[in-house]
């Protein structure tokens, strides 16, 4: 019995343990299958960022091909103590002075120019604050400055009366042109341009008082900021979550530092941003004065620039474009203009004519081929 007893046990306890066995094989078995299924996940993970982040730092924007297959070249003119940066077309007509939109370069009108360049002779301009143009460090950001300068290249480049087409800022710098130099403006397109809305104190009931704050606070710090494209994008963090992602400030960051390792001295080109004006201003970011922007915020652009007496002065053919706009839950204006202020401003021109659009704020951008329709049926009509 005994004898018995021990082989039960032994038989027992040798089951026991070959079961057990078999339990933490398979055990072994399916960790070993969950590790190989986290390693390819973790590769092709790697892998796929890998090619994400080749294809952001290789982007080439395409309309750089079709600007330069258009017969655009870049170009540079001494004017008074500003070297001025334009992209010139082929002289195929009338000439047409382009000037765009604040934080923004020549090439926000890369989307139209290739058109423009069938009917007129095309002039893009980098504006103090903005591109490639130079200036002393003490230039004076002022309407009445740079107005004038401006006038003065359009002597010295054009040397004959233009087509003159602005966005935004640049449309109250047609506005000033118009006005103050009749003898060098044909006709004139102000494209959404904040009339009234941009005067001090007006413009601190505007969304953009929160972008010209961050313009005044590098502008007037002892220390500066070098890198203005990082700190636009942390002090407007809110503006791209909704309007690209939310948190996609962050992501915009490192891949604006990735494409800048890739690609030494070249603007920033972040072809996963989904909107073309978004995508363009990080381009112009990269080279914008914020003096320019600080002089929105503590009124002194405008010093000396009217808006009422400007629009009453203009002689010249205008249009006003007029965009999409509304007003925020606390009463501020999202938007260039809201109707009585583009209303006022029609009831100033003496030859003024409307033009509602179904558009954000940078129609060429948004709208390029209502915007060429619009220039040739304003423009080339017969009657200018």
């Amino acid at each position: 019995m005994k004898l018995g007893t021990e082989d039960h046990m032994s038989g027992t306890t040798t089951g026991t343990k070959t079961g057990v066995a078999r339990t933490h094989s398979r055990a072994r078995k399916v960790w070993l299958v969950i590790g190989a299924n986290v390693a390819v996940v973790a590769v092709a993970a790697v892998t796929t960022f890998a090619i994400f982040k080749h294809s952001v730092d290789s982007y080439v924007d395409p309309w750089i091909q079709k600007v330069a297959d258009a017969g655009y070249e870049q170009k540079t003119a001494q004017v008074n103590d500003v070297n001025l940066s334009y992209v010139e077309g082929p002289d195929n007509g009338p000439p047409l002075v382009l000037l765009h939109a604040q934080l923004m370069d020549w090439f926000d009108y890369s989307r139209v120019m290739p058109d423009l360049a069938h009917d007129y002779h095309v002039f893009v301009v980098d504006y103090q604050g903005h591109g490639a143009t130079t200036y002393p460090d003490d230039y004076p950001m002022t309407a009445n400055q740079i107005g004038a300068d401006l006038g003065a290249f359009m002597d010295r480049e054009i040397g004959e009366p233009a087509f003159v087409s602005g966005n935004s800022s640049d449309g109250l710098l047609t506005t000033w042109l118009a006005a103050n130099r009749p003898d060098i403006v044909r006709a004139a397109v102000l494209e959404d341009p904040p009339l009234f809305a941009s005067e001090y104190p007006e413009i601190k009931n505007t969304v953009a008082i929160k972008a010209f704050k961050s313009s005044y606070d590098v502008a007037s710090s002892e220390t500066g900021n070098e890198d203005f494209l990082v700190y636009w994008l942390d002090y407007n963090s809110a503006f791209f979550d909704k309007n690209v992602f939310p948190g996609s400030a962050t992501v915009i960051k490192y891949f604006t530092t990735s494409y800048r390792e890739a690609n030494p001295g070249e603007p920033v080109e972040l072809n996963f941003i989904p909107d073309e004006t978004i995508r363009l201003l990080m381009r112009g970011l990269e080279e914008y004065d914020p003096r320019f922007g600080a002089a929105f915020y503590d009124g002194s652009w405008n010093e000396g620039f009217d808006h009422a007496e400007a629009l009453q002065k203009i002689t010249a053919p205008t249009l006003l474009i007029h965009a999409n706009f509304s007003t925020t839950d606390d009463g501020l204006l999202n938007g260039a203009m809201d109707q009585d202020e583009a209303d006022q401003a029609m009831s100033l021109l003496s030859d003024g004519t409307y033009k509602r659009v179904d558009s954000e704020h940078v129609v060429h951008l948004d709208q390029p081929t209502e915007y060429v329709s619009i220039l040739n049926d304003f423009f080339l009509d017969g009657s200018k």
